[in-house]
């Protein structure tokens, strides 16, 4: 985000949602899987012992990752973005739009799935509405001292972005939605 300070709001915004979600998926699944012992780190401890330790140690290492993901995307959104944090109303905008646009967009992808709905409630749904969810809350946690380095003139509708957006989505929903096999 320091390198795209020229950059168009259109763009820092962009890119920190990217991160955003990328942090929060990444920091959120160390937590799922230790509490519902379901998933890939579940199947990593899973002859560690003692065990109760490990999955403990997953729940925990999630809880403070999390924490310092929605910090870090919490200071980016003000500093980068040029969101002043005490504009509540501007920041819960921006965060809940991405928050419910990623829930649809994750959801529907997973009902094309072979798997069907089962793949919904297993992933798409704690990876979209479960981990993202610190999206909802963010603004409570961002330092108080935190100003913006760079002005906003604001992000309005460009429709060029909402264009890109739509196409991308469809693929996303209709081509990776399905599953695509490598080999037969």
């Amino acid at each position: 985000m320091r390198s795209a300070k020229r950059a168009s709001v259109y763009l820092r915004f962009f890119l920190l949602t990217s991160v955003a979600f990328n942090l929060l998926a990444g920091t959120g699944y160390f937590f799922f899987s230790g509490v519902t012992n379901f998933g890939d780190w579940a199947v990593v401890i899973a002859d560690l012992h003692p065990y109760w330790l490990w999955r403990t140690l997953l729940v925990v290492i999630g809880m403070a990752s999390y924490y310092v993901a929605i910090v870090v995307v919490g200071v980016g959104l003000v500093r980068y973005v040029g969101v002043p944090r005490t504009e509540l109303r501007r920041l819960r905008k921006l965060t809940f739009i991405s928050y419910f646009s990623a829930a649809f967009l994750l959801s529907a992808g997973g009902l094309l799935n072979p798997i069907g709905i089962q793949l919904v409630w297993q992933s798409a749904l704690p990876g979209a509405a479960g981990a993202d969810c610190g999206l909802l809350w963010l603004q409570y946690y961002i330092p108080k001292k935190t100003v913006p380095e760079l002005g906003s003139e604001g992000i309005g509708r460009n429709y060029v972005w909402i264009i890109v957006a739509a196409i991308l989505s469809l693929i996303f929903i209709f081509v990776l939605g399905r599953g695509i096999t490598l080999h037969r």
